[in-house]
C-alpha cells in the first residue's frame, strides 16, 4: 500500500467529514422542526398529539426512501465513481433544504404546503441515502490497512458535527420571542445551509477517485448492475448490515429527536434546556468517536461494537429514570452517557466494519443498502413507535425503554455473524485481516 502524503491525506479527511456534515445538518433540522414547528405550521390539527405523529410519520418517511436513493447513487457510485456521486448527493441535499426555509406555511397556501414539505424530504431522503456510502468510502478506500478504523470514523462525525451544527443553530433561534421563532426564526438554518453547501462542493472538487475504485476499473470488473451482483453474491452481508444497523440509530433518534418533544411536553422541560443537553453531547461523542474508531485498529470492530451494544442495553431503563427526577442535570448527564458516550463506540466502527465485508466491486451498492434499509426499520420509526407506546401506555416509559433493549438484541444477533475474515485488499492484492 503506497503511503499517502499528508497534504492528500487531510483533503481526503476533510472531504469525507465536511460534506457529511453538511448533509447530516440539513437531514436533522427537519427532525427537530418536526418536533417543534412543523406540527404547528404544516401538520395543523386540532388533536396536538395527533400533530405530532403526522409530523413524525413525515420524519419517518423519508428513511424508507433512503435505501432507494442507495441503490441509486451507489449505482453510480459503483459505475462511474465515489467522487462524482458525492458532488450529485450533497447538491440535491443542499437544494432541497433551502427550499424547504421558503415554503409558506399550511396557512398561506393550505394543504399544498404540507405535501411540498413531504415532496422536499423524501428528495432529502434520496440525497442522503447515497451520501452517507460515498463518504464512507472516500475515506476507508484511501486508508492504510492498520488505520482504517480511524479513517472509516471519520466521516461518522460528519453525524454528530452535523446535530451540533443544527442544534446549535436551532438554540440560538430559540432565544428569539417565540412568535418571532414561529413566524421566521425556524426559516434561518434552512437557508443558511446553502452557504455551507457551495462551501462543500468547493472541498470536495480537489478529490481524485479513490485508489480502491481505480484498481477496478483498470481490471476491468465493474458491474453492470452493482446491485443485482450484491443481492446474488452478498445477501447474507447484507442482511448483517441491516441487523447491526439497529443499535446504532434508533436509540440514537430516541435520546436526540424524541427527547425533545417528549422532555419539553410531558416533563416539562424547556426547549433550551433539552436542546442544550443535546448539544452538549453530541459535541462529547463528536470528540469520542476517532479515538474510538483509532482504538478499533488495536482492539478490533466488533469488541467495540458488542461493548457499546451492551452497554445501551444496560442504560435503556436507567436513562428515563434519570430524565423523569425533573432535574436539568439529571437530563444533561442522561443524554451524555447514552448519546455521548455510549453511542460513540458502536457508531464509530460500524461503516468500517460494513466496508471490511464486501468486495470492492460492489462496496458502495452493499453498504449504502445494508445502512439505509436499517435506518428505515429502525431509525426513521423510533420517534413514531416512542410515541405511539407513550400514548398505548398512558405515558409510561417502560415501553419505550423495552425497545430499546429490543434493539439491541436484534443487532447482538447480527453480529454473531460477522466472523473475523481474510480478504484480498484491492490495492495491493496481498491479504490483510478486517477486524
Amino acid at each position: 500500500m503506497q503511503q499517502l502524503d499528508k497534504k492528500t491525506t487531510y483533503r481526503v479527511l476533510i472531504a469525507s467529514l465536511v460534506g457529511s456534515s453538511i448533509e447530516w445538518f440539513d437531514y436533522f433540522l427537519y427532525g427537530t422542526m418536526a418536533a417543534l414547528v412543523f406540527n404547528q405550521l404544516f401538520f395543523v390539527n386540532e388533536d396536538p398529539t395527533v400533530g405530532l405523529l403526522l409530523a413524525y410519520a413525515s420524519f419517518a418517511l423519508s428513511f424508507f426512501i433512503r435505501p432507494f436513493g442507495g441503490i441509486i447513487f451507489s449505482h453510480i457510485g459503483d459505475r462511474i465513481g465515489r467522487k462524482k456521486t458525492l458532488v450529485l448527493t450533497l447538491s440535491l441535499m443542499g437544494a432541497a433544504t433551502f427550499a424547504m426555509g421558503i415554503l409558506p406555511t399550511y396557512q398561506a397556501i393550505g394543504v399544498a404546503a404540507p405535501i411540498i414539505l413531504i415532496t422536499l424530504r423524501l428528495i432529502q431522503g434520496l440525497g442522503i441515502g447515497g451520501e452517507w456510502g460515498g463518504a464512507l468510502l472516500l475515506a476507508t478506500e484511501y486508508a492504510p490497512p492498520e488505520r482504517r478504523g480511524f479513517f472509516g470514523s471519520i466521516p461518522q462525525m460528519g453525524v454528530t458535527i452535523g446535530m451540533v451544527m443544527g442544534t446549535l443553530a436551532l438554540w440560538l433561534m430559540s432565544l428569539l420571542p417565540e412568535q418571532q421563532f414561529m413566524t421566521w426564526g425556524w426559516r434561518v438554518p434552512f437557508i443558511f445551509s446553502a452557504l455551507l453547501v457551495v462551501f462543500g462542493l468547493w472541498i470536495r472538487k480537489g478529490i481524485d477517485e479513490t485508489p480502491e475504485f481505480k484498481e477496478v476499473q483498470q481490471k476491468g470488473e465493474i458491474p453492470k448492475l452493482p446491485i443485482v451482483d450484491t443481492l446474488r453474491y452478498y445477501w447474507k452481508e447484507v442482511l448483517i448490515t441491516i441487523g447491526a444497523k439497529v443499535v446504532e440509530t434508533a436509540p440514537f433518534y430516541i435520546f436526540s429527536t424524541f427527547i425533545v418533544s417528549y422532555a419539553t411536553s410531558t416533563l416539562g422541560f424547556s426547549r433550551s434546556a433539552v436542546l442544550g443537553s443535546v448539544m452538549v453531547s453530541t459535541v462529547i461523542t463528536t470528540i469520542l468517536i476517532p479515538i474510538m474508531g483509532s482504538l478499533s485498529d488495536r482492539v478490533g470492530r466488533k469488541k467495540m461494537y458488542i461493548a457499546g451494544t451492551l452497554a445501551m442495553m444496560a442504560f435503556a431503563f436507567p436513562y428515563f429514570w434519570m430524565i423523569h427526577q425533573g432535574s436539568v442535570l439529571m437530563l444533561v448527564l442522561a443524554t451524555i452517557i447514552g448519546l455521548g458516550i455510549i453511542w460513540a463506540p458502536i457508531t464509530a466502527v460500524l461503516g468500517t466494519m460494513f466496508s471490511e465485508i464486501f468486495d470492492a466491486k460492489v462496496r458502495y451498492t452493499g453498504v449504502s443498502l445494508g445502512y439505509q434499509i436499517g435506518a428505515a426499520v429502525a431509525g426513521g420509526t423510533a420517534p413514531l413507535v416512542a410515541t405511539a407506546l407513550l400514548a398505548s401506555f398512558d405515558n409510561s416509559y417502560v415501553p419505550v425503554a423495552l425497545y430499546i433493549m429490543f434493539t439491541a438484541v436484534v443487532s447482538l444477533i447480527a453480529i454473531w455473524a460477522v466472523k473475523s475474515r481474510v480478504e484480498p485488499t484491492v490495492i495491493t492484492g496481498k491479504m490483510s485481516s478486517a477486524k
